[in-house]
């Protein structure tokens, strides 16, 4: 178990770090927010491509910032029933909601949108609009950051089990530290 909590323990880090750079894209998508909205109606003067960016942007946040997102817990979960489980329960119910629906989603979406991503790549497309971004860029986020997430779902599957073997103590998650 050992091995499989050094594997956990660097998809975390691996997570953590790539979250930590990603909420600095907050603050550059509402700058170009912002000095779109001025250039447009201060000064008359649009883009598309700031107005891509912003897209761009976005998409970047979400989908970086998924596995970031898991790592700490902050998806929104159904608590309903969840909640009221007993401890052992609700990590097994983890388990299998990795197992059965997140990797499988997640690696379905990998396989899909891989080829746009090449496809985009290959031939330098742009956006159709005048003034438009590359769309490679963008296209390639979808599979990194799927990509992200499948291995913020191993490990947390790892982190889960070894909670249920007692090789960790707590159900922090945080901190896979404890052998």
């Amino acid at each position: 178990m050992h091995f499989w909590l050094a594997i956990a323990r660097a998809i975390d880090t691996l997570n953590e770090w790539i979250g930590q750079k990603t909420k600095w894209l907050v603050l550059l998508a509402t700058l170009i927010s912002a000095g779109n909205a001025i250039m447009r109606y201060g000064l008359g003067r649009g883009s598309n491509a700031g107005l891509e960016l912003q897209w761009y942007l976005f998409g970047a946040i979400f989908l970086l910032g998924a596995a970031y997102t898991l790592k700490h817990r902050g998806h929104v979960r159904i608590d309903l029933i969840h909640a009221h489980l007993p401890a052992v329960a609700q990590y097994w119910v983890e388990i299998l909601g990795n197992l059965l629906f997140l990797l499988p989603f997640s690696i379905l979406m990998i396989y899909l949108s891989w080829p746009e991503f090449m496809l985009a790549w290959q031939s330098g497309e742009t956006s159709p609009d005048a003034g438009g971004l590359l769309r490679w860029p963008v296209k390639l986020l979808i599979p990194a950051g799927f990509f992200l997430l499948v291995l913020q779902g191993i490990a947390e599957i790892i982190k889960n089990s070894a909670y249920l073997t007692g090789h960790l103590a707590d159900d922090t998650h945080d901190d896979t530290s404890h052998d």
